[in-house]
């Protein structure tokens, strides 16, 4: 895997490499050529007679000369971005903010290397001939330059994406931009009609400039014009429609619940920007979900989702519910001679079991009092039969407990209206019920821990189970219960008898 992953890496940087060399020679190059013909065609300059060779000879050195400088210019501007990517180490912040204006510092570098030709030129021109001649020479010269230019940084932006994604995910784009959208447009638009109109302009106004064929420049500058703004439309398409598309998917991902959507933020304009707020949405989306299943956890997903769809209120209703109460037997003693780690692996085995019966019948595990729960079936989620499912779900914890054989219990079921809903101040609440059911559940625990099953119910749960669920019950004889001033029939499972 290591392997790989070095040799992607090797892969990557040798690419944007070749594709940086291959940006600087075949820019200066082609701008040179197209240059040259430009001149020939117009005939420039007209009175340098056989002395052309040194103008020739003087356009060949700069060019080479220009290559090399540039070459070293733009390592020497960018030498700490060559070796952290290089390397495959992240860049600090200032070396992700000089490795932002690569594309800038190249197309400086190429204009300011222009700029030198067209004087030397314009210069030579003038000596060797006329100052039309140098005027010529200057404006074909300069305006093969600014094409040169543009179609360097355009190109270098598009090069430059894997260093770009580096460095934005150190430093990325804030309100103060390296570049927008709308200076590319600008850019593209004067490749494509800018320059090639206003070298048609000149050719085609007076004064004429030269003693060449106007009609075979216009047709070249026509051509160079479609050329050359065909291809940086593309580049201004490519650097635009790609990462919009990207977006476009991701956001599609997020529209359909996916929360784990992250794009790679490649470019330093507002596209940028928008790159870093749909990473943003995502991972706020991400936290909300870990919040929202954090809380589900804390008080269960039926109340999350009651306080979710209701709000931050201490309200509620009066429901008829069943509440059922678990409590381990003799936990003072058991606390005593077991150590805590050891007791609160027991405990959360027993809760789990607990949890698992509760939740597959459609209960709330309302809360845990220590070594007890006191789970509710009714509410918030109202349930078409909450007696029979807290009856079923009290055997299945009862014989889960007893299997596992490292706890003993009693388990108390009694049903009854409560009240439900928010309990606390504006400030710190949890949902709660209160109601004579709980307290009767609760007391029916504390004697059923004494009995053989483990189980007591009373007698209006069992009257409102279905009959396949009183199948399993008996009564177990009446008693008045510890605060209540009438008897309870209390029934008990056929593991009683």
């Amino acid at each position: 895997m290591r392997t790989n992953a070095k040799l992607g890496r090797f892969r990557l940087v040798l690419r944007t490499s070749l594709g940086f060399a291959a940006l600087g020679l075949g820019s200066s190059v082609c701008g040179s050529g197209v240059v040259a013909l430009l001149l020939f065609l117009q005939g420039l300059p007209r009175e340098i007679g056989d002395r052309g060779w040194i103008l020739g000879v003087t356009s060949a050195g700069m060019v080479t000369l220009s290559l090399l400088v540039g070459t070293l210019w733009t390592a020497w501007l960018q030498r700490r971005t060559a070796i952290w990517f290089v390397l495959g180490r992240p860049p600090t912040k200032a070396e992700a903010r000089r490795a932002l204006r690569l594309p800038i510092d190249m197309a400086t570098v190429s204009g300011t290397l222009w700029l030198i030709g067209t004087v030397v030129l314009g210069a030579l021109a003038w000596t060797f001939g006329s100052g039309m001649d140098a005027v010529g020479m200057a404006l074909t010269v300069g305006l093969g330059g600014l094409t040169t230019v543009g179609l360097t940084y355009l190109a270098a932006e598009w090069i430059a994406r894997p260093v770009m994604t580096l460095a934005l995910d150190v430093a990325p784009p804030k309100d103060k931009l390296p570049v927008t959208v709308l200076t590319r447009l600008i850019l593209t638009w004067a490749l494509a009609s800018g320059v090639p109109f206003l070298g048609v302009l000149l050719v085609a106004s007076p004064p004429d400039l030269g003693t060449g064929d106007h009609t075979t420049s216009l047709i070249v500058l026509s051509v160079i014009g479609l050329v050359v703004g065909a291809f940086g439309t593309a580049l201004l398409a490519r650097g635009v429609a790609t990462p919009l598309h990207r977006l476009r998917i991701a956001l599609d991902r997020i529209a359909r619940g996916g929360t784990d959507v992250s794009v790679d933020v490649d470019d330093s304009s507002e596209i940028g920007m928008l790159q870093t707020s749909v990473n943003d949405l995502a991972a706020g989306l991400r936290e909300q979900e870990r919040m929202r299943d954090l809380f589900g956890r804390h008080v269960g997903a039926d109340v999350a989702r009651h306080a979710l769809e209701y709000g931050a209120s201490l309200s509620g209703d009066v429901r008829e519910v069943t509440a059922l109460f678990v409590d381990v037997v003799d936990s003072t003693a058991l606390a005593y001679h077991t150590p805590p780690e050891e007791l609160v692996g027991k405990l959360n085995r027993l809760f789990t079991s607990v949890v698992e019966a509760v939740t597959a019948r459609g209960g709330l595990l309302n809360k845990f009092q220590g070594d007890a729960a006191l789970c509710i079936f009714g509410a918030p989620t109202r349930l078409a039969d909450s007696a029979t499912s807290a009856l079923s779900a009290a055997r299945a914890i009862r014989d889960a407990v007893r299997e596992a054989g490292e706890l003993d219990l009693g388990i108390g079921v009694a049903s009854g209206p409560v009240f439900a809903g928010q309990l606390g101040t504006s400030s710190r609440f949890e949902y709660s019920v209160i109601g004579d059911a709980v307290n009767e559940a609760a007391r029916l625990t504390e004697i059923a821990k004494g009995a053989p099953g483990r189980i007591l119910a009373s007698d209006p749960v069992i009257a409102a189970a279905v009959e396949s669920e009183q199948a399993f019950w008996s009564p177990r004889g009446e008693l008045e219960l510890r605060g209540r001033q009438e008897a309870t029939l209390m029934w008990g499972d056929e593991e009683d008898a």
